[in-house]
């Protein structure tokens, strides 16, 4: 193996589709967005009830996209890997679910 090439890979990746990018920079970028307002609500010195209430809206979000992520990974990366025998990927995707919690 080319020595060169095995020291540039420090992380695993995924290949997404520029439809699939799309979709979920569009959706992170709301999730931003949300965050950016939660900010300004603070600045303005909002109603402590009204950012608890986008602070939720924006954990969900959050929650909501990661799932979308988990989703696509069981699909695809652990899909293959089970398909080729490595079924520690299920105790790694047990672990990457609990994080979502």
């Amino acid at each position: 193996m080319d020595k060169n090439k095995e020291c540039c890979c420090k992380y695993k990746s995924t290949p997404r589709s520029e439809e699939e990018l799309k979709q979920l920079n569009n959706r992170l970028n709301r999730i931003i967005g949300q965050l950016n307002g939660i900010k300004n609500m603070l600045d303005d010195n909002r109603y402590c009830g009204d950012i608890l209430t986008q602070i939720a809206a924006a954990e969900n979000a959050l929650r909501s996209f990661g799932y979308i992520v988990l989703k696509r990974h069981m699909e695809t990366c652990v899909t293959e890997e089970i398909l080729k025998g490595n079924t520690e990927i299920i105790d790694e995707t047990a672990e990457l679910i609990k994080k979502l919690k």
